[in-house]
């Protein structure tokens, strides 16, 4: 389900984005971290960059934005600027399911490398992100390939 609201975004001083919707104002930032099942290295090459766009798409269909983002050969790092209105447990459980389903129907090869057919594991890793700390998380998951 996909809500659309009137929203405004004001910079103030470059510091604090806030974005104000019907009756709030709001600025969540989260880094997102989730594993492939049993740390598998199957997010390689043109795999890795179906996995981007595919979160792209997600993004859009569900109205919140992707900052940064980094597909490594077993894990996934999202820096996400989402609205109040979603749990970020229930964002995460639909990034993580779509992105699965898809992969799965365009690389059924995927799937015998994995066994039980999961390809992600279970637990995730969510951490706000606040002003002082957004341009060293950004940072951080921009520059995963270059270690």
């Amino acid at each position: 389900m996909v809500l659309y609201v009137m929203e405004k975004t004001f910079d103030l001083n470059n510091i604090s984005k806030l974005t104000y919707g019907r009756g709030y104002a709001y600025s969540l930032q989260y880094h997102i971290v989730w594993c492939t099942k049993y740390r598998k290295q199957i997010l390689k090459d043109a795999i890795a960059q179906e996995c981007k766009d595919l979160l792209q798409l997600i993004a859009e269909q569900y109205a919140f934005q992707i900052v940064a983002m980094e597909a490594m050969p077993d894990h996934i790092h999202l820096l996400l600027d989402c609205r109040p209105q979603f749990l970020i447990s229930d964002m995460i459980k639909i990034m993580k399911g779509n992105l699965a389903r898809r992969l799965f129907l365009d690389h059924p090869e995927l799937k015998s490398s994995l066994w039980g057919g999961h390809l992600w594991n279970p637990s995730y890793c969510a951490v706000t992100v606040s002003d002082r700390s957004f341009e060293q998380v950004k940072h951080y998951i921009e520059s995963q390939k270059k270690k």
